[in-house]
């Protein structure tokens, strides 16, 4: 099988030639079932893989990306390393005797509409002059997809850390699922905004890390919700750091352990709401070596697995898309030329994953940890920043160092955490919202024991009832005046302690929560929980309807939140 790939969202014109004799194209592609969905047709063993890629990236002369000069380049350049890989290719062919291509495939999006344009008619072209399929790739999934082939692994979360991306995907029933995204720009994108600031040539990704090398630890505005996260405050304070005559070595070592520091710590939430045990990076950013370590090492301290590609397919490269687009050949997930359109704003999470299985991310409980039986005398547990040991009336939570963190980072957080968690735990019971009781708390040790409360969590125990009331307690401590902050179906706990509802819900973990009166940060509330409800529930959409109506019934100002909501989710990347 090889299989030609075409690349052009942005910068890098790219074609690839893939090539894998681990499968039988022929068998893979007839077993079709009844109801015309293909058996997955995975392709093993990437030793046996040889991948020809041939790039010319387009560099401006000043500043980042000019989307013009950017699809005058991509004109350009195509047609040329396009037919570099169809030489290839053909001249392989003649070693074999077999056809040069099978299948061409392209990236369909996202990416600058005027270069997708310019790549998906080069791959028509391509594709009925050798008279083979064409299929349409999503970008972001090819990035993910090509670590987790190389890597060996089944069911990875993926970080993907891009120019203009930055997110955290997990699989579940034939779906990549968003559990987490920038809600302004994307990772390399802030810190080019940056570079472009102090005066430094696009691409300042590598001008960064250099630097960084010779600098001190400078604090930075640090913002995760939930699994999401915003570069906009960093990357204004880093800008004011320097005007202010801060060292810019400093800035950008404060610029790495920020940015790099969220993403390691949403990957590791990622992990524990789902369970898996193994992480997979993508994405040019992912190139970093700060970054690369900061990962490896937080999967270390918790038991789990990691993988970084090597850097030709980290960065944009058509590799990555002809093993993914052999991977869709296989599985029959191919395109008529009439139906090969481009989309600029293509989702992950609307790719409907052909050539794998339906099975949810990661074993239950993965790396997270054995969860406890109601006759646990006593269980240690895993979770996302802390190690929570199950005793029989009680909880007690410790929020460990994280080695993967620079230690005064890691210091004021584990403390500030700590103590908000107390307060805020305190404060929504006050309000009517059942939690358990904070029996002792040792700030500087980032202590708390707490009254042993539920039987399960909300994502073992998951129905309209249970995720409406945790709507319910949304609203409550909303119209309180603060928020939970990361409202997952790890964060909530279901059954025992019958309280005065009847239906024993209990909000738990408030470390990220906050004092605030502002609907948007209301409406992430929200939005956070959807999307844990889609990383771990079959029919998330249903369930989120019944906490939002749930939450309507109840707040006072629930017209504003859902406006707000609204906006948020037309905020991501990919809207």
């Amino acid at each position: 099988m090889r299989i030609l790939g075409i690349e052009g969202t942005a910068w890098a014109a790219s074609a690839a030639i893939f090539e894998s004799d681990s499968i039988e194209l022929s068998k893979a592609r007839q077993n079709a079932a009844s109801d015309g969905v293909y058996e997955c047709a995975e392709l093993d063993d990437p030793s046996d893989d040889h991948v020809f890629i041939e790039t010319d990236a387009y560099q401006p002369d000043s500043g980042g990306i000019h989307p013009r000069e950017a699809a005058e380049h991509m004109s350009e350049a195509i047609p040329e390393v396009v037919e570099t890989a169809i030489d290839h290719a053909q001249e392989r062919a003649v070693a074999d005797s077999a056809p040069p291509i099978d299948a061409v495939a392209f990236s369909r999006g996202p990416g600058l509409g005027p270069c997708l344009r310019i790549v998906a008619t080069a791959a028509r072209a391509v594709a009925q002059r050798f008279d083979v399929p064409l299929v349409g790739v999503n970008h972001m999934v090819a990035h993910l997809e090509v670590g987790r082939h190389r890597s060996g692994f089944d069911s990875p979360v993926c970080l993907n850390a891009s120019g203009a991306n930055a997110h955290v995907l997990g699989y579940r029933n034939g779906r990549y699922r968003v559990l987490g995204e920038t809600m302004d720009t994307g990772a390399g994108n802030a810190i080019d905004k940056f570079t472009r600031h102090v005066g430094w040539q696009h691409p300042g990704g590598p001008k960064v890390e250099q630097h960084a090398l010779d600098g001190e630890y400078h604090p930075l505005p640090y913002v995760v919700k939930g699994m999401d996260f915003s570069f906009s405050g960093v990357m204004s304070a880093a800008k004011q750091a320097v005007d202010d005559d801060i060292p810019v070595n400093d800035v950008c070592r404060g610029l790495e352990e920020t940015i790099f520091g969220m993403l390691t710590e949403v990957s590791e939430r990622a992990l524990s709401l789902t369970g898996a045990d193994e992480l997979v990076l993508g994405g040019g950013v992912g190139q970093n070596q700060r970054l690369q370590g900061m990962l490896k090492e937080m999967c270390e301290q918790r038991g789990a697995e990691f993988y970084a590609p090597e850097n030709r397919f980290l960065r944009d490269n058509a590799g990555m898309i002809a093993m993914l687009g052999a991977k869709m050949y296989a599985a029959g997930d191919t395109l008529e030329i009439a139906e090969s359109a481009i989309d600029s704003n293509f989702r992950p999470d609307e790719v409907p994953v052909t050539w794998r299985g339906r099975d949810p991310v990661g074993p239950a409980g993965g790396a997270s940890g054995r969860r406890p039986r109601a006759d646990d005398a006593e269980t240690e547990l895993q979770g996302a920043e802390a190690t929570v040991t199950i005793e029989a009336d009680r909880v007690v939570k410790e929020r460990n160092p994280r080695s993967y963190r620079h230690p005064a980072l890691d210091e004021r957080l584990r403390t500030e955490r700590t103590r908000q968690e107390v307060r805020l735990t305190s404060e929504a019971r006050h309000n009517g919202v059942p939690t358990p009781l904070v029996l002792d708390v040792d700030p500087d040790e980032a202590r708390i024991v707490f009254q042993r409360v539920g039987a399960a969590d909300l994502r073992e125990s998951l129905s309209a009832d249970t995720v409406g009331a945790v709507g319910e307690h949304l609203a409550r401590i909303h119209d309180a005046g603060f928020v939970h902050g990361d409202p997952t179906t790890r964060n909530v706990r279901v059954g025992g302690n019958e309280t005065a509802d009847g239906r024993s819900v209990f909000l738990i973990d408030f470390g990220l929560g906050y004092a605030t009166g502002e609907p948007e940060d209301h409406a992430m509330d929200l939005h956070v929980l959807a999307q844990s409800l889609a990383g771990t529930a079959d029919d998330p959409e249903a369930l989120f309807e019944a906490a939002r109506d749930a939450y309507r019934d109840e707040s006072d100002h629930a017209d504003a939140v859902f406006a707000s909501l609204t906006d948020i989710e037309g905020r991501g990347r990919y809207q």
